[in-house]
């Protein structure tokens, strides 16, 4: 079947299990021929976009090019089922989590359309906020330059939603579960000091419940409460986290420099996952599917994990690339 199709090679992850005494091995399993691509097609299609496990463990995945663009939905085996009834070919980030009467709903940022958007696992609308929404201060008034330029999205438990200005002025906006602004926190002066949060997340690890925001060009993970007032610096020296994904207390980060990392829940390292130090290779959407070795990552972009505390990540790739990270 070609080196494209090539056998799958094992990536390893060794964990430190808190209170042990000695370093016991945690294997993830990296096969990035997980997901069997819509008919016809070798790969999912180009990819800026995020991945979400459904309740059902369904894998969604959000794919702006190729034959069937929108939201992929798979099988938990990796089956391509259909897509999402109307749903945008551009959903950089979303979530998939449950609405004001507690049913599953994407909640997603349009990156080309600038809108925040909800809508069922069946397609249908709910609801859309348009970015004009954002009081005009807290917009770029940049020549030639688009007003706010929205990459992430989290929901909070009350329903309140918070999207990442990450490609703009880096500033984080919320609105109620009806789609009422309410605030903006963030941006690139201190305590803040943001230079492109890229996606935003709801830690659950902690009580009260706190954002988390990957400050890429930074290189860092920055802990906020849900009203954006500072809490510290939660990790730092990583390679351009783009996303965030929360099982038990666990963390994974995927990062745009070729790797993904998984902290515990006092910021320690627990496991660095295919680490690419190729610097020709990492952070494009250049890398084509020829090229691809097993085992190592180009530009991580999106992260989930599964109900099992499996790991799904999907990268920034012109054809689309999907890996599946089995935990033994």
């Amino acid at each position: 079947m070609g080196r494209f199709f090539g056998r799958l090679v094992l990536a390893m992850g060794l964990v430190l299990l808190a209170g042990a005494g000695h370093a016991q091995p945690l294997h993830f399993a990296m096969d990035s021929h997980f997901l069997m691509p819509p008919p016809g097609m070798a790969t999912v299609g180009d990819s800026h976009g995020d991945i979400a496990v459904s309740p059902a463990g369904e894998i969604y995945v959000s794919v702006q090019g190729g034959d069937h663009p929108g939201v992929q939905v798979y099988s938990p085996a990796g089956r391509y089922l259909r897509n999402v009834p109307g749903a945008p070919a551009d959903l950089h980030g979303f979530i998939i989590t449950a609405g004001r009467d507690g049913k599953p709903y994407i909640f997603g940022v349009s990156r080309l359309a600038q809108q925040i958007v909800q809508i069922g696992l069946d397609g249908r609308k709910v609801l859309t906020i348009a970015a004009t929404s954002v009081p005009e201060a807290y917009q770029n008034r940049g020549e030639g330059k688009p007003a706010t330029n929205l990459t992430g999205i989290a929901v909070a438990p009350n329903g309140d939603i918070y999207v990442t200005d990450g490609y703009g002025l880096d500033y984080i906006h919320r609105f109620d579960s009806a789609g009422h602004y309410l605030a903006s926190f963030g941006g690139k002066q201190a305590p803040w000091n943001f230079n492109q949060c890229h996606k935003i997340a709801i830690d659950t690890r902690f009580s009260p419940v706190r954002l988390l925001c990957t400050d890429r060009r930074h290189n860092r993970l920055v802990h906020m409460d849900l009203d954006g007032h500072v809490l510290g610096t939660f990790a730092e020296n990583l390679r351009l986290p783009s996303a965030l994904a929360i099982h038990g207390d666990e963390l994974a980060v995927a990062e745009l420099a070729g790797r993904v990392t998984v902290l515990g829940r006092g910021g320690q390292v627990l496991a660095t996952i295919g680490q690419n130090d190729n610097a020709a290779e990492i952070s494009t959407n250049k890398a084509p599917p020829e090229s691809w070795r097993d085992g190592v990552f180009y530009a991580p972009h999106g992260i989930t994990y599964d109900a099992e505390g499996n790991l799904l990540v999907c990268e920034f790739n012109q054809w689309g690339r999907v890996s599946r990270l089995k935990r033994d």
